[in-house]
Protein backbone atom coordinates (compact mmCIF):
# COMPACT_ATOMS: atom_id res chain seq x y z
CA UNK A 1 0.00 0.00 0.00
CA UNK A 2 1.84 3.37 -1.34
CA UNK A 3 1.85 6.30 1.87
CA UNK A 4 -0.26 8.55 1.97
CA UNK A 5 1.92 12.12 0.60
CA UNK A 6 1.54 14.37 3.48
CA UNK A 7 1.68 18.61 2.40
CA UNK A 8 4.43 20.48 3.37
CA UNK A 9 2.58 22.72 5.54
CA UNK A 10 1.48 20.07 7.28
CA UNK A 11 4.77 18.96 7.70
CA UNK A 12 6.03 22.24 9.04
CA UNK A 13 3.14 22.52 11.52
CA UNK A 14 3.48 19.11 13.51
CA UNK A 15 6.91 20.00 15.08
CA UNK A 16 4.77 23.39 16.61
CA UNK A 17 2.10 21.05 17.60
CA UNK A 18 4.31 18.92 19.69
CA UNK A 19 5.54 21.93 20.90
CA UNK A 20 2.74 23.33 22.50
CA UNK A 21 1.56 19.60 23.64
CA UNK A 22 4.64 19.61 25.67
CA UNK A 23 4.10 22.71 27.18
CA UNK A 24 0.48 22.02 28.38
CA UNK A 25 2.24 18.03 29.68
CA UNK A 26 4.49 20.26 31.70
CA UNK A 27 1.51 22.19 33.47
CA UNK A 28 -0.79 18.98 33.86
CA UNK A 29 -3.08 19.26 31.68
CA UNK A 30 -4.43 16.30 30.76
CA UNK A 31 -7.19 16.59 27.72
CA UNK A 32 -7.55 19.69 25.25
CA UNK A 33 -10.39 20.54 22.41
CA UNK A 34 -9.04 21.67 18.82
CA UNK A 35 -11.09 24.83 19.59
CA UNK A 36 -8.69 25.63 22.82
CA UNK A 37 -5.81 24.20 20.91
CA UNK A 38 -6.43 26.44 18.14
CA UNK A 39 -6.42 29.76 20.52
CA UNK A 40 -2.73 28.51 21.78
CA UNK A 41 -1.52 28.23 18.74
CA UNK A 42 -3.21 30.41 16.15
CA UNK A 43 -4.67 28.01 13.78
CA UNK A 44 -8.13 27.20 12.92
CA UNK A 45 -10.16 24.36 14.73
CA UNK A 46 -10.71 22.69 11.79
CA UNK A 47 -7.21 23.22 10.12
CA UNK A 48 -5.99 21.10 12.82
CA UNK A 49 -8.49 18.12 12.81
CA UNK A 50 -7.36 18.46 9.06
CA UNK A 51 -3.63 17.88 10.09
CA UNK A 52 -4.39 15.13 12.24
CA UNK A 53 -6.73 13.19 10.64
CA UNK A 54 -4.01 12.70 7.92
CA UNK A 55 -2.19 10.58 10.62
CA UNK A 56 -5.46 8.72 12.03
CA UNK A 57 -7.20 11.40 14.04
CA UNK A 58 -6.56 10.77 17.63
CA UNK A 59 -9.01 13.03 18.93
CA UNK A 60 -12.59 11.57 20.58
CA UNK A 61 -15.69 13.79 19.57
CA UNK A 62 -17.06 15.39 23.10
CA UNK A 63 -14.14 14.41 24.82
CA UNK A 64 -11.21 15.90 22.42
CA UNK A 65 -7.41 15.19 22.88
CA UNK A 66 -5.40 12.79 25.51
CA UNK A 67 -2.06 15.77 25.60
CA UNK A 68 0.27 12.66 26.89
CA UNK A 69 -1.24 10.31 23.93
CA UNK A 70 -1.21 12.93 21.11
CA UNK A 71 2.30 14.36 22.52
CA UNK A 72 3.85 10.85 21.82
CA UNK A 73 1.62 9.88 19.01
CA UNK A 74 3.32 13.22 17.48
CA UNK A 75 6.59 12.23 18.59
CA UNK A 76 6.04 9.21 16.89
CA UNK A 77 5.52 10.95 13.86
CA UNK A 78 8.37 12.85 13.71
CA UNK A 79 10.52 10.25 14.23
CA UNK A 80 11.68 11.15 17.65
CA UNK A 81 11.34 8.18 19.23
CA UNK A 82 14.23 7.37 17.88
CA UNK A 83 17.85 8.25 18.81
CA UNK A 84 20.29 9.86 16.04
CA UNK A 85 23.76 10.56 16.19
CA UNK A 86 24.64 14.22 15.01
CA UNK A 87 28.45 15.91 14.32
CA UNK A 88 28.75 19.64 13.82
CA UNK A 89 31.01 20.88 11.00
CA UNK A 90 32.05 24.57 11.81
CA UNK A 91 33.26 25.14 15.52
CA UNK A 92 33.06 29.09 14.98
CA UNK A 93 30.78 31.26 17.44
CA UNK A 94 27.86 29.71 15.56
CA UNK A 95 29.02 26.22 15.44
CA UNK A 96 29.68 26.51 19.19
CA UNK A 97 26.10 27.96 20.02
CA UNK A 98 25.41 24.98 18.51
CA UNK A 99 26.48 22.48 20.39
CA UNK A 100 25.71 24.02 23.76
CA UNK A 101 22.36 23.98 23.16
CA UNK A 102 20.94 21.03 25.55
CA UNK A 103 17.96 20.54 24.30
CA UNK A 104 19.38 18.00 21.35
CA UNK A 105 19.44 15.38 23.63
CA UNK A 106 15.94 15.89 25.14
CA UNK A 107 14.78 15.59 21.51
CA UNK A 108 16.77 12.19 20.84
CA UNK A 109 19.70 14.30 18.60
CA UNK A 110 22.86 12.79 20.22
CA UNK A 111 25.85 15.26 19.70
CA UNK A 112 29.00 12.65 18.79
CA UNK A 113 31.01 15.14 17.71
CA UNK A 114 32.17 18.34 16.56
CA UNK A 115 35.10 19.03 13.46
CA UNK A 116 37.35 21.96 12.43
CA UNK A 117 40.54 23.28 10.62
CA UNK A 118 41.71 25.92 12.93
CA UNK A 119 44.36 23.87 15.37
CA UNK A 120 44.18 26.52 17.81
CA UNK A 121 40.47 24.81 18.90
CA UNK A 122 42.19 21.51 19.91
CA UNK A 123 41.48 20.48 23.24
CA UNK A 124 38.55 22.13 23.10
CA UNK A 125 35.21 20.47 24.27
CA UNK A 126 32.10 21.81 24.49
CA UNK A 127 29.57 20.14 27.04
CA UNK A 128 32.17 16.97 26.97
CA UNK A 129 32.39 16.88 23.26
CA UNK A 130 35.43 17.16 21.98
CA UNK A 131 36.26 19.25 18.75
CA UNK A 132 38.47 17.50 16.51
CA UNK A 133 40.48 18.39 13.04
CA UNK A 134 38.62 17.55 9.61
CA UNK A 135 41.65 15.03 9.11
CA UNK A 136 39.94 12.69 11.93
CA UNK A 137 36.33 13.15 9.75
CA UNK A 138 36.85 10.09 8.01
CA UNK A 139 37.86 7.48 10.51
CA UNK A 140 35.32 9.11 13.26
CA UNK A 141 32.45 8.20 10.63
CA UNK A 142 34.06 4.67 9.87
CA UNK A 143 33.76 3.57 13.70
CA UNK A 144 30.63 6.43 15.06
CA UNK A 145 27.19 5.51 14.25
CA UNK A 146 26.12 9.18 12.67
CA UNK A 147 23.16 9.85 11.05
CA UNK A 148 22.93 13.95 11.08
CA UNK A 149 25.83 16.71 9.89
CA UNK A 150 25.08 20.15 11.05
CA UNK A 151 27.23 22.68 8.68
CA UNK A 152 28.33 25.65 10.52
CA UNK A 153 31.17 27.16 7.52
CA UNK A 154 31.47 29.39 5.07
CA UNK A 155 29.73 28.44 1.75
CA UNK A 156 32.87 27.84 -0.64
CA UNK A 157 33.32 25.09 1.19
CA UNK A 158 30.18 23.58 2.38
CA UNK A 159 29.40 21.84 -1.24
CA UNK A 160 32.88 19.78 -0.86
CA UNK A 161 32.48 19.21 2.81
CA UNK A 162 28.88 17.85 2.46
CA UNK A 163 30.14 15.24 -0.87
CA UNK A 164 32.25 14.08 1.56
CA UNK A 165 30.17 13.47 4.42
CA UNK A 166 27.37 11.38 2.18
CA UNK A 167 30.22 9.55 0.63
CA UNK A 168 31.21 8.30 4.10
CA UNK A 169 27.55 7.63 5.38
CA UNK A 170 25.77 10.47 6.47
CA UNK A 171 21.72 10.34 5.84
CA UNK A 172 20.88 14.02 7.01
CA UNK A 173 22.33 17.43 6.69
CA UNK A 174 21.24 20.39 8.20
CA UNK A 175 22.88 23.08 5.93
CA UNK A 176 23.47 26.51 7.89
CA UNK A 177 26.23 28.02 5.12
CA UNK A 178 24.46 30.58 2.97
CA UNK A 179 24.28 28.35 -0.47
CA UNK A 180 22.34 25.35 -1.63
CA UNK A 181 23.34 22.51 -1.72
CA UNK A 182 22.99 19.75 -4.62
CA UNK A 183 23.26 15.88 -2.89
CA UNK A 184 22.64 12.77 -4.27
CA UNK A 185 19.39 10.93 -3.86
CA UNK A 186 17.96 9.57 -0.48
CA UNK A 187 20.37 12.25 1.59
CA UNK A 188 17.64 14.62 3.35
CA UNK A 189 19.03 18.26 3.86
CA UNK A 190 17.29 21.41 4.93
CA UNK A 191 18.80 24.67 4.42
CA UNK A 192 18.68 27.31 7.28
CA UNK A 193 19.38 30.76 5.48
CA UNK A 194 19.43 33.32 8.44
CA UNK A 195 19.99 36.05 6.31
CA UNK A 196 16.82 34.80 4.48
CA UNK A 197 14.87 34.46 7.25
CA UNK A 198 15.72 38.30 8.43
CA UNK A 199 15.04 39.32 5.11
CA UNK A 200 11.23 38.19 5.60
CA UNK A 201 11.36 39.57 8.93
CA UNK A 202 11.75 42.99 7.43
CA UNK A 203 9.53 42.62 4.42
CA UNK A 204 7.19 41.53 7.49
CA UNK A 205 8.03 44.88 9.12
CA UNK A 206 7.97 47.05 6.00
CA UNK A 207 4.70 45.67 5.24
CA UNK A 208 2.78 46.45 8.57
CA UNK A 209 4.79 50.12 8.51
CA UNK A 210 3.06 50.93 5.42
CA UNK A 211 0.00 49.53 6.66
CA UNK A 212 -0.17 51.82 9.62
CA UNK A 213 0.53 54.97 7.50
CA UNK A 214 -2.56 54.66 5.25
Amino acid sequence: MAQKEISLAVIKRLPRYYRYLGELLENDVVRISSKELSEKMNVTASQIRQDLNNFGGFGQQGYGYNVEYLYTEIGKILGLDQKYGMIIVGAGNFGQALANYSDFERRGFVLKGIFDVNPALVGISIRGVPIMMMDELERFLKETPVQIAALTIPKTKAPQVAQDLVRNGIKAIWNFAPTDLNLPEGVVSLNVHLAESLMRLSYSLKTQEECEEE
